[in-house]
Protein backbone atom coordinates (compact mmCIF):
# COMPACT_ATOMS: atom_id res chain seq x y z
CA UNK A 1 0.00 0.00 0.00
CA UNK A 2 0.88 3.77 -0.29
CA UNK A 3 0.56 5.54 2.73
CA UNK A 4 0.37 9.03 3.35
CA UNK A 5 1.02 10.09 7.06
CA UNK A 6 0.00 13.68 8.07
CA UNK A 7 1.22 14.41 11.67
CA UNK A 8 2.68 16.90 14.03
CA UNK A 9 6.63 16.42 14.11
CA UNK A 10 6.56 17.41 17.43
CA UNK A 11 7.69 15.53 20.59
CA UNK A 12 3.68 15.14 21.22
CA UNK A 13 2.27 11.78 21.86
CA UNK A 14 0.35 11.88 18.27
CA UNK A 15 3.40 12.52 16.49
CA UNK A 16 5.08 10.06 18.26
CA UNK A 17 3.23 7.04 17.59
CA UNK A 18 2.22 8.69 13.99
CA UNK A 19 6.09 8.00 13.27
CA UNK A 20 6.72 5.17 15.21
CA UNK A 21 3.80 3.87 12.57
CA UNK A 22 4.68 4.64 10.00
CA UNK A 23 8.63 3.67 10.21
CA UNK A 24 7.29 0.04 11.20
CA UNK A 25 4.90 -0.02 7.91
CA UNK A 26 7.75 1.14 6.03
CA UNK A 27 9.63 -1.55 7.31
CA UNK A 28 6.96 -4.24 6.80
CA UNK A 29 6.99 -3.19 3.13
CA UNK A 30 4.79 -0.43 2.66
CA UNK A 31 5.35 2.70 0.90
CA UNK A 32 5.07 6.00 3.86
CA UNK A 33 5.18 9.27 2.65
CA UNK A 34 4.66 11.90 5.86
CA UNK A 35 3.55 15.12 4.91
CA UNK A 36 3.64 17.84 8.04
CA UNK A 37 5.35 21.49 8.62
CA UNK A 38 8.78 19.92 9.71
CA UNK A 39 10.46 16.69 9.39
CA UNK A 40 9.18 14.25 12.50
CA UNK A 41 12.04 14.24 15.36
CA UNK A 42 12.45 10.56 14.72
CA UNK A 43 13.67 10.80 11.72
CA UNK A 44 17.51 10.16 12.27
CA UNK A 45 18.42 7.97 10.14
CA UNK A 46 17.64 6.83 6.30
CA UNK A 47 14.93 3.93 5.76
CA UNK A 48 13.87 2.47 2.78
CA UNK A 49 9.87 2.83 2.03
CA UNK A 50 10.21 6.09 3.94
CA UNK A 51 9.64 9.77 2.51
CA UNK A 52 8.70 13.32 3.94
CA UNK A 53 6.98 15.70 2.39
CA UNK A 54 7.47 19.39 4.12
CA UNK A 55 4.42 21.66 3.88
CA UNK A 56 5.45 25.34 2.71
CA UNK A 57 3.74 28.37 3.90
CA UNK A 58 2.15 31.17 1.09
CA UNK A 59 3.54 34.55 2.55
CA UNK A 60 1.38 37.19 0.66
CA UNK A 61 0.91 40.53 2.95
CA UNK A 62 -2.58 40.49 2.81
CA UNK A 63 -2.60 37.53 5.01
CA UNK A 64 -1.74 38.66 8.80
CA UNK A 65 -1.38 34.55 9.73
CA UNK A 66 0.00 31.40 8.04
CA UNK A 67 -3.16 29.70 5.97
CA UNK A 68 -1.54 26.16 7.47
CA UNK A 69 -4.78 24.25 6.66
CA UNK A 70 -5.49 25.15 3.20
CA UNK A 71 -1.41 24.83 2.58
CA UNK A 72 -1.66 21.53 4.00
CA UNK A 73 -4.51 20.53 1.75
CA UNK A 74 -2.89 21.50 -1.20
CA UNK A 75 0.14 19.41 -0.29
CA UNK A 76 -1.95 16.33 0.60
CA UNK A 77 -3.22 16.68 -3.19
CA UNK A 78 -0.02 16.68 -5.17
CA UNK A 79 1.25 13.60 -3.04
CA UNK A 80 -1.78 12.34 -3.90
CA UNK A 81 -1.61 13.25 -7.01
CA UNK A 82 2.52 12.44 -7.37
CA UNK A 83 2.94 9.02 -5.59
CA UNK A 84 -0.78 7.85 -6.31
CA UNK A 85 -1.88 7.17 -2.82
CA UNK A 86 -3.98 4.53 -1.52
CA UNK A 87 -4.70 5.91 1.86
CA UNK A 88 -4.58 9.40 3.73
CA UNK A 89 -4.09 8.55 7.66
CA UNK A 90 -4.46 11.66 9.40
CA UNK A 91 -3.51 12.56 13.18
CA UNK A 92 -5.14 14.66 15.76
CA UNK A 93 -8.38 16.02 13.98
CA UNK A 94 -7.13 19.42 14.21
CA UNK A 95 -6.85 20.78 11.45
CA UNK A 96 -5.34 17.44 9.68
CA UNK A 97 -8.75 15.99 9.75
CA UNK A 98 -10.35 18.94 7.76
CA UNK A 99 -7.51 19.49 5.85
CA UNK A 100 -7.55 15.84 5.13
CA UNK A 101 -10.97 15.86 4.06
CA UNK A 102 -11.20 19.33 1.70
CA UNK A 103 -8.06 17.42 -0.40
CA UNK A 104 -10.16 13.96 -0.70
CA UNK A 105 -12.85 16.05 -2.36
CA UNK A 106 -10.44 17.88 -4.72
CA UNK A 107 -9.27 14.97 -5.89
CA UNK A 108 -12.14 12.42 -6.12
CA UNK A 109 -13.10 12.32 -9.58
CA UNK A 110 -9.55 11.16 -10.63
CA UNK A 111 -8.34 9.36 -7.28
CA UNK A 112 -10.37 7.21 -5.02
CA UNK A 113 -7.74 7.87 -2.01
CA UNK A 114 -9.39 6.86 1.11
CA UNK A 115 -9.18 9.10 4.28
CA UNK A 116 -8.53 7.49 7.85
CA UNK A 117 -8.63 9.67 10.81
CA UNK A 118 -7.12 8.96 14.25
CA UNK A 119 -8.62 10.72 17.52
CA UNK A 120 -5.63 11.41 20.26
CA UNK A 121 -7.02 13.59 22.80
CA UNK A 122 -6.89 17.28 23.38
CA UNK A 123 -8.31 17.26 19.32
CA UNK A 124 -11.44 15.89 20.79
CA UNK A 125 -11.55 16.52 24.66
CA UNK A 126 -10.62 20.34 23.98
CA UNK A 127 -9.43 21.99 21.03
CA UNK A 128 -12.27 19.94 19.17
CA UNK A 129 -14.83 21.18 21.95
CA UNK A 130 -14.07 25.42 21.19
CA UNK A 131 -17.50 26.17 19.25
CA UNK A 132 -14.89 27.74 16.37
CA UNK A 133 -14.35 23.97 15.92
CA UNK A 134 -17.13 21.60 17.07
CA UNK A 135 -18.94 21.58 13.89
CA UNK A 136 -15.58 21.50 11.69
CA UNK A 137 -14.46 18.22 13.59
CA UNK A 138 -17.74 16.27 13.54
CA UNK A 139 -18.13 17.07 10.04
CA UNK A 140 -14.37 15.39 9.21
CA UNK A 141 -15.24 12.61 11.32
CA UNK A 142 -18.14 11.75 9.90
CA UNK A 143 -16.41 12.25 6.15
CA UNK A 144 -13.76 10.25 6.83
CA UNK A 145 -13.87 7.04 5.59
CA UNK A 146 -12.61 5.20 8.75
CA UNK A 147 -11.79 6.04 12.45
CA UNK A 148 -9.56 5.53 15.07
CA UNK A 149 -9.12 6.36 18.75
CA UNK A 150 -5.89 5.32 21.30
CA UNK A 151 -8.53 4.47 24.36
CA UNK A 152 -11.77 3.22 24.90
CA UNK A 153 -12.21 6.53 26.89
CA UNK A 154 -11.31 9.03 24.32
CA UNK A 155 -13.96 6.62 22.02
CA UNK A 156 -17.00 6.83 24.40
CA UNK A 157 -15.58 10.64 24.75
CA UNK A 158 -16.40 11.47 20.90
CA UNK A 159 -19.46 9.69 20.89
CA UNK A 160 -20.71 12.08 23.65
CA UNK A 161 -19.61 15.19 22.41
CA UNK A 162 -19.73 14.55 19.24
CA UNK A 163 -22.19 12.13 18.06
CA UNK A 164 -20.62 11.17 15.00
CA UNK A 165 -22.12 8.51 12.36
CA UNK A 166 -18.83 6.53 11.88
CA UNK A 167 -17.88 3.69 14.05
CA UNK A 168 -15.15 4.71 15.92
CA UNK A 169 -12.62 1.78 16.32
CA UNK A 170 -10.36 1.57 19.04
CA UNK A 171 -6.44 0.78 18.46
CA UNK A 172 -4.72 1.94 21.76
CA UNK A 173 -1.14 3.65 21.80
CA UNK A 174 1.80 1.48 21.31
CA UNK A 175 5.43 1.20 21.66
CA UNK A 176 8.56 -0.72 20.39
CA UNK A 177 9.55 -2.58 23.69
CA UNK A 178 12.58 -3.48 22.39
CA UNK A 179 14.02 0.03 22.29
CA UNK A 180 12.20 0.71 25.42
CA UNK A 181 13.94 -1.95 27.92
CA UNK A 182 15.69 -1.31 31.18
CA UNK A 183 19.55 -0.50 30.84
CA UNK A 184 22.05 -1.09 33.07
CA UNK A 185 23.50 2.54 33.70
CA UNK A 186 24.84 2.74 37.48
CA UNK A 187 26.92 5.54 36.35
CA UNK A 188 24.25 7.77 35.10
CA UNK A 189 22.51 7.21 38.28
CA UNK A 190 24.99 8.01 40.03
CA UNK A 191 25.89 11.16 38.30
CA UNK A 192 22.09 12.01 39.10
CA UNK A 193 20.92 10.99 42.76
CA UNK A 194 22.73 10.18 45.38
CA UNK A 195 23.84 7.01 47.36
CA UNK A 196 20.90 4.90 48.37
CA UNK A 197 18.30 7.78 46.97
CA UNK A 198 15.20 6.46 44.64
CA UNK A 199 15.03 7.92 41.58
CA UNK A 200 11.58 9.55 40.69
CA UNK A 201 11.02 10.06 37.22
CA UNK A 202 8.08 12.77 35.56
CA UNK A 203 8.05 13.58 31.15
CA UNK A 204 5.69 15.85 30.19
CA UNK A 205 5.16 19.12 28.47
CA UNK A 206 4.15 21.32 31.50
CA UNK A 207 1.38 22.51 30.97
CA UNK A 208 -1.71 23.10 33.54
CA UNK A 209 -3.05 19.77 32.65
CA UNK A 210 -0.43 17.91 33.93
CA UNK A 211 -0.72 19.62 37.29
CA UNK A 212 3.01 19.40 37.88
CA UNK A 213 2.99 21.21 40.83
CA UNK A 214 1.48 18.10 42.44
CA UNK A 215 4.82 15.98 41.98
CA UNK A 216 6.80 18.78 43.97
CA UNK A 217 4.28 18.49 46.59
CA UNK A 218 4.50 14.47 46.78
CA UNK A 219 7.99 14.73 47.27
CA UNK A 220 8.04 17.46 49.81
CA UNK A 221 5.24 14.58 51.73
CA UNK A 222 7.12 12.10 51.37
CA UNK A 223 11.27 13.03 51.62
CA UNK A 224 11.62 12.64 55.19
CA UNK A 225 10.35 8.77 55.08
CA UNK A 226 12.25 7.49 52.07
CA UNK A 227 15.20 9.69 50.11
CA UNK A 228 14.29 10.34 47.08
CA UNK A 229 15.88 12.59 43.94
CA UNK A 230 12.76 13.55 41.45
CA UNK A 231 13.73 13.86 37.78
CA UNK A 232 11.93 16.30 36.18
CA UNK A 233 12.05 16.15 31.83
CA UNK A 234 10.11 18.13 29.90
CA UNK A 235 9.39 22.19 29.60
CA UNK A 236 6.58 24.47 29.10
CA UNK A 237 4.81 26.94 30.84
CA UNK A 238 4.24 25.92 34.61
CA UNK A 239 8.03 24.84 34.90
CA UNK A 240 8.54 28.14 36.41
CA UNK A 241 5.65 27.68 38.56
CA UNK A 242 7.33 24.21 39.75
CA UNK A 243 10.74 25.50 40.38
CA UNK A 244 9.72 28.27 42.85
CA UNK A 245 7.77 26.25 44.23
CA UNK A 246 10.70 23.63 44.98
CA UNK A 247 12.61 26.98 46.44
CA UNK A 248 9.87 27.64 48.49
CA UNK A 249 9.57 24.79 50.12
CA UNK A 250 13.57 24.11 50.53
CA UNK A 251 13.70 20.71 48.37
CA UNK A 252 16.28 22.05 45.74
CA UNK A 253 18.48 19.02 46.99
CA UNK A 254 15.87 16.57 45.89
CA UNK A 255 14.85 17.83 42.48
CA UNK A 256 16.65 17.42 39.30
CA UNK A 257 14.79 20.09 36.44
CA UNK A 258 16.42 18.08 32.84
CA UNK A 259 14.56 20.66 30.52
CA UNK A 260 13.32 18.43 27.30
CA UNK A 261 15.73 15.28 26.83
CA UNK A 262 16.39 12.72 23.53
CA UNK A 263 17.72 10.02 25.80
CA UNK A 264 14.10 9.28 28.08
CA UNK A 265 15.14 5.18 27.74
CA UNK A 266 18.27 5.71 29.74
CA UNK A 267 16.64 8.20 31.87
CA UNK A 268 13.70 5.69 31.94
CA UNK A 269 16.20 2.90 33.34
CA UNK A 270 17.68 4.62 36.41
CA UNK A 271 14.32 5.62 37.65
CA UNK A 272 12.26 3.59 40.70
CA UNK A 273 9.08 5.21 39.83
CA UNK A 274 6.63 7.52 37.16
CA UNK A 275 4.54 9.62 38.56
CA UNK A 276 1.21 11.26 36.55
CA UNK A 277 -0.97 13.38 38.16
CA UNK A 278 -2.60 14.80 35.00
CA UNK A 279 -6.26 15.57 35.14
CA UNK A 280 -6.66 14.80 32.16
CA UNK A 281 -5.21 11.75 29.90
CA UNK A 282 -6.43 9.55 26.65
CA UNK A 283 -4.02 7.41 27.00
CA UNK A 284 -1.03 8.15 28.70
CA UNK A 285 2.01 7.30 26.84
CA UNK A 286 5.31 8.55 28.47
CA UNK A 287 3.31 6.12 31.47
CA UNK A 288 3.77 3.15 28.78
CA UNK A 289 7.39 4.09 27.58
CA UNK A 290 8.34 3.84 31.55
CA UNK A 291 6.16 0.56 32.09
CA UNK A 292 7.86 -1.26 29.09
CA UNK A 293 11.43 -0.24 31.04
CA UNK A 294 10.26 -1.58 34.08
CA UNK A 295 8.98 1.13 36.11
CA UNK A 296 5.53 0.95 38.01
CA UNK A 297 3.85 4.34 37.45
CA UNK A 298 0.87 6.05 39.74
CA UNK A 299 -1.08 8.37 38.63
CA UNK A 300 -4.90 10.32 38.52
CA UNK A 301 -7.57 7.51 37.96
CA UNK A 302 -8.74 9.75 34.76
CA UNK A 303 -9.62 9.11 31.26
CA UNK A 304 -7.83 6.51 29.94
CA UNK A 305 -5.30 5.81 32.36
CA UNK A 306 -7.18 2.44 33.92
CA UNK A 307 -6.75 1.02 30.82
CA UNK A 308 -2.62 1.35 31.35
CA UNK A 309 -2.33 1.31 35.14
CA UNK A 310 -4.23 -1.69 37.29
CA UNK A 311 -3.74 -0.94 40.99
CA UNK A 312 -1.85 -3.37 42.68
CA UNK A 313 -0.82 -4.95 39.40
CA UNK A 314 1.76 -2.49 37.83
CA UNK A 315 1.02 0.75 39.48
CA UNK A 316 -1.34 2.60 41.80
CA UNK A 317 -4.08 5.31 41.58
CA UNK A 318 -5.68 8.07 43.54
CA UNK A 319 -8.38 10.27 43.02
CA UNK A 320 -7.63 13.26 40.93
CA UNK A 321 -6.23 15.72 42.99
CA UNK A 322 -5.24 13.07 46.01
CA UNK A 323 -1.78 13.83 46.54
CA UNK A 324 -1.90 12.46 49.87
CA UNK A 325 -2.84 9.21 48.22
CA UNK A 326 -0.40 9.33 45.34
CA UNK A 327 2.10 10.02 48.23
CA UNK A 328 0.79 7.09 50.21
CA UNK A 329 1.36 4.90 47.10
CA UNK A 330 4.50 5.81 46.25
CA UNK A 331 5.50 4.96 49.65
CA UNK A 332 4.06 1.80 50.04
CA UNK A 333 6.06 0.74 46.73
CA UNK A 334 9.60 2.67 47.84
CA UNK A 335 9.69 0.97 50.99
CA UNK A 336 8.55 -2.80 49.79
CA UNK A 337 11.28 -4.17 47.76
CA UNK A 338 9.01 -7.20 46.78
CA UNK A 339 6.38 -5.37 45.63
CA UNK A 340 8.37 -3.57 43.86
CA UNK A 341 9.69 -6.09 41.89
CA UNK A 342 6.54 -7.56 41.49
CA UNK A 343 4.86 -4.07 39.81
CA UNK A 344 8.06 -3.89 37.73
CA UNK A 345 7.99 -7.52 36.75
CA UNK A 346 4.34 -6.39 35.78
CA UNK A 347 4.46 -3.29 34.30
CA UNK A 348 6.88 -4.71 31.71
CA UNK A 349 4.98 -7.54 31.40
CA UNK A 350 1.72 -5.02 30.48
CA UNK A 351 3.64 -3.17 27.84
CA UNK A 352 5.07 -6.17 26.26
CA UNK A 353 2.23 -8.42 25.88
CA UNK A 354 -0.84 -5.55 25.29
CA UNK A 355 0.85 -2.82 23.68
CA UNK A 356 4.14 -3.56 21.67
CA UNK A 357 4.46 -2.24 18.03
CA UNK A 358 3.85 -5.59 16.81
CA UNK A 359 0.82 -6.78 17.92
CA UNK A 360 -0.80 -2.93 16.99
CA UNK A 361 0.33 -2.95 13.09
CA UNK A 362 -1.31 -6.22 12.14
CA UNK A 363 -4.37 -3.76 13.05
CA UNK A 364 -3.79 -0.98 11.46
CA UNK A 365 -3.04 -3.06 8.70
CA UNK A 366 -6.25 -4.85 8.39
CA UNK A 367 -8.01 -1.74 8.92
CA UNK A 368 -6.44 -0.06 5.61
CA UNK A 369 -7.41 -2.71 3.99
CA UNK A 370 -10.86 -3.35 4.86
CA UNK A 371 -10.96 0.38 4.26
CA UNK A 372 -10.04 -0.29 0.80
CA UNK A 373 -12.50 -2.59 0.25
CA UNK A 374 -15.64 -0.52 0.66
Amino acid sequence: MKIGMVCYPTYGGSGIVATELGMQLAKSGHEVHFISYAQPQRFDHFQDNLYFHAVEFPHYPLFEFHLYSLALASKIIDVIKYEKLDIIHVHYAIPHAISGFLAKEVVKNEYHTKLITTLHGTDITLVGLEPAFQPLVKYSIDQSDAVTAVSEYLAQKTYEDFDPKKKINVIPNFIDTEFYKKMNLPFLKKQLASCGEKVLVHVSNFRPVKRVTDIIHLVDKIRNEVSVKLLMIGDGPDRSEAEKLVISLGIQDKVKFLGKQQSIVELLSIADLMILPSEQESFGLSALEAMSCGVPVIAYNIGGIPELVRNGYNGYMSDLKDIDGLAESALKILKDEALYSYLSTNARRTAVEEFNIERIIPIYEKLYEDTLKV
